[in-house]
């Protein structure tokens, strides 16, 4: 007797079917065949004594197992669960009229209990897609699957409640998530745990470009000493980005999913990340990788819809910074290995810090000990078209001591107000900023992703704007990518003005952000 079950197999974010085909017959062994890796066939002893463990036998015949398509490699222990359930139905052990109904994924242990295992998410919406009755996964896996409607996700302990599930045994419903629980997945946990605005004193410059940055997906750079409050400000950036719209989310969700970081958390992620990984993170941990298909996502896919914060910029490998340019440009990412490649999403705003010079107090008076050619050789380590792809330059000066202590009187009395703005306020115009180019574009494209031809149909120049511009581009001496960057700022200023057009003021303002550009900005 033949049985197949449905299981899935995570490439990227995406879930692609395999079917789990056992057949019980004349003859003596236990055989897996499918292109299985190591982890898939040490799964059948441990199957084996799971099953063992609930009073079940391995019968004495010929068992094979066929991961199909066979000519695709499987990995991971999530086929543990689907092995299991086929060997007892194709044994006639037991009788489960829907297990081929149904989405299996999990891990066994030897008493039988279910562990969680990475990509439910993915599994989940190719269940749905396949038209199938619903999907069975560990309980804290089941969790993060629970967005979808019209697809029934089981949550079971071990393997006896899968069987239950199966067998439509009436304590079955015990372990479907319920309305209740898809409406907490849905709804998210849209608690905030980033740095307000109003805690930062001072940074007024800086909380501008943040402001414009968050509004127009702009990517950024801010030079200033060490203490300057660079680490805090890009904190707070994350605090003021809109909420995440539903396909964000589940780009977000789902790429967790598949790096295994998001087991018994309900529902899509709707808090925007913020990754901060050390300056001497390696190539592959930020831009993703690993052996054969077995690839993970990176910092530069983890950070999709937040924030990803480089401080200590101009200390990275230059083959890591360099290697930014791609995924920072196209929004993506593209890992490659001589039989398989992958394509993450990598779409987030780009925080960089990075000292003025080697003892980081360059411009702060006479505190500087760094000669000329130490300064210039210091920032000279970022090359042009990394520079290029950070939109908005931003020196951060330290804050004075009068500010420091007046902010720190302020925030011991309950009734008083704040010195400065909050987040939400911020956050309040970022949204407008957004509704406009969402209303422009007709989709759900910022400002710093228009291409060249959206440049020219959405930012026309008037004839004082132009000649600014041509000024600025011959005493800076700007490349063609700081021409449009330029632009686009000024596009993103003129939406947080609420104006159509864009001005000379806005075209002003968005220069101002391109100090490194100078031909002698040290």
């Amino acid at each position: 007797m033949i049985i197949n079950i449905a299981s899935a197999k995570t490439v990227g974010i995406e879930a692609v079917p395999v079917t789990v085909e056992v057949d019980v017959n004349a003859g003596i062994g236990l055989h897996l065949v499918g292109l299985a890796d190591a982890a898939v066939k040490e799964s059948l002893l441990r199957t084996v004594t799971a099953l063992q463990s609930v009073g079940f036998r391995i019968p004495g015949k010929k068992i094979v197992i066929n991961l199909a398509p066979a000519d695709m490699h499987k990995k991971g222990s999530g086929y543990d669960l689907p092995i299991a359930v086929g060997i007892i139905a194709a044994s006639g052990q037991m009788d489960l009229p829907d297990a081929e109904k149904y989405m299996l994924l999990g891990e066994l242990g030897l008493d039988a209990s279910l562990r969680p295992v990475s990509g439910a998410l993915s599994a989940a919406e190719l269940a749905r897609n396949l038209g199938l009755k619903g999907c069975i996964f560990p309980r804290e896996s089941a969790a993060e699957a629970l967005v979808f409607e019209g697809l029934n996700v089981y949550g079971a302990n071990n393997l006896v409640d899968v069987l239950r599930i199966l067998g439509g045994a009436p304590e079955a419903m015990d372990y479907l998530m319920t309305d209740c629980d898809r409406e907490m997945a849905i709804a998210g946990n849209l608690e905030k745990d980033y740095m307000d605005f109003s805690q930062i004193y001072g940074q007024d410059i800086a909380k501008r470009g943040l402001e414009i940055a968050a509004s127009g997906g702009h990517n950024l750079i801010m030079i200033g000493a060490p203490g300057s409050g660079k680490t805090s400000l890009a904190k707070a950036l994350a605090g003021i980005l809109p909420p995440m719209e539903q396909e964000e989310a589940i780009t977000a969700s789902k790429i967790y999913s598949a790096a295994g970081k998001r087991s018994a958390r309900i529902g899509l992620m709707r808090q925007r990340p913020f990754r901060a990984p050390h300056y001497s993170a390696s190539l592959s941990a930020m831009i993703g990788g690993g052996a054969g298909d077995s690839i993970i996502p990176g910092e530069v896919s983890l950070a999709t819809g937040g924030v990803l914060f480089l401080d200590e910029f101009a200390q990275m490998p230059k083959a890591v910074s360099e290697a930014l340019r791609g995924p920072v440009e196209d929004r993506k990412v593209v890992i490659s290995r001589l039989h398989s490649k992958v394509v993450y999403p990598s779409s987030f705003i780009l925080v960089a810090a990075s000292n003025p010079c080697p003892c980081g107090y360059y411009g702060e008076k006479d505190r500087c000990t760094c000669t000329v050619g130490q300064r210039l050789g210091y920032l000279s380590r970022l090359s042009g078209p990394i520079m290029d792809r950070l939109d908005l330059q931003i020196w951060v000066h330290p804050v004075n001591t009068e500010a420091l202590l007046e902010g720190h009187r302020q925030g011991g009395r309950k009734e008083a107000p704040p010195l400065a703005e909050n987040s939400a306020a911020v956050a309040a115009r970022v949204i407008v900023a957004r509704e406009r180019q969402r209303q422009r574009f007709g989709a759900n494209i910022t400002n710093a992703e228009m291409d060249a031809r959206m440049l020219q149909q959405y930012c026309p120049l008037s004839a004082e704007c132009e000649s600014i511009l041509e000024r600025v581009m011959g005493k800076m001496g700007l490349s063609a990518r700081a021409f449009s960057r330029i632009i686009k700022i000024a596009r993103t200023i003129a939406d947080l003005d609420k104006k159509d057009d864009i001005e000379p003021k806005h075209l002003l303002e968005a220069v101002s952000y391109r100090f490194l550009d100078k031909r002698n900005p040290m």
